[in-house]
């Protein structure tokens, strides 16, 4: 099963399992969401009814958790861990997974020193195990740990949940994608106009030449034909010819 799948078979449960719960109940389920090890997608548990009914009670801090997990890093964790619940440590692994995810959106080649900063990592070989083990071996990125030039090469990283205000800018940048590949579709379809008129020109001016290689051949074989057909002067025939005038 793919990443994609067991992601929407997870979302989807826990979907229907908030729906059906209220109060202290959502909180432990949000706990138990943000600590699932092959969940990492939470916009559509905040979206929920009884999920958005938290705020402004006294179990608000969960909505404030999940919505933290839906869109923060393990730093705004640290920023604002005194309001929020203490993590546990599958929370704490889930934190430093999404913030590689976060960190991949922007940048495909990511510095052992920014990750080891982001993710509390004191040295090279936990933060490659922890990349490894954690991260690729999760499914939620791949890419190449390059320990010379001390860089983590990312070449696929799973999307995280759309920040408020993400939505219309991923929709600009699409629109601009779009007029761009608009542009390069007319430039490619003037090229091969142009390739196709340069081939008729090249087919007439090759049959011209044909016509005219056509047109040499004929004319040399006249000449030859005219060439076969003159009567020969032989040496006998010129001394019969001097004796005849002599007589």
């Amino acid at each position: 099963m793919d990443i994609e799948q067991k992601q929407a078979e997870l979302i989807d449960h826990f979907v229907k399992k908030a729906s059906a719960q209220v109060g202290s109940a959502i909180g432990a389920l949000i706990v138990e969401a943000t600590s699932h090890a092959s969940l990492f997608a939470f916009s559509e548990i905040l979206a929920v009814p009884t999920v958005a009914e938290l705020e402004g009670t006294e179990n608000s801090v969960y909505l404030e958790l999940l919505r933290l997990f839906a869109h923060g890093t393990w730093s705004d964790y640290k920023s604002n861990s005194g309001s929020l619940p203490q993590l546990l440590p599958d929370q704490v692994l889930k934190r430093k997974q999404l913030t590689v995810l976060t960190l991949a959106e922007t940048n495909k080649v990511l510095p052992y020193d920014q990750l080891m900063l982001e993710l509390d990592v004191t040295n090279v070989r936990e933060l490659e195990d922890f990349i490894i083990n954690e991260c690729i071996y999760a499914g939620i990125v791949r890419g190449k740990l390059d320990q010379l030039r001390r860089c983590f090469e990312v070449q696929f990283a799973a999307g995280r949940d759309l920040r408020p205000g993400q939505l219309g800018s991923m929709i600009q940048t699409l629109s601009n994608w779009l007029g761009t590949s608009d542009n390069l579709l007319i430039s490619i379809q003037e090229k091969i106009k142009w390739a196709d008129t340069m081939s008729e020109l090249d087919k007439k001016h090759r049959k011209d030449v044909e016509d005219k290689v056509e047109e040499v051949k004929k004319s040399v074989a006249v000449k030859k034909l005219h060439t076969v057909s003159r009567p020969t002067l032989t040496f006998e025939g010129l001394r019969r010819s001097t004796l005849n005038l002599v007589e």
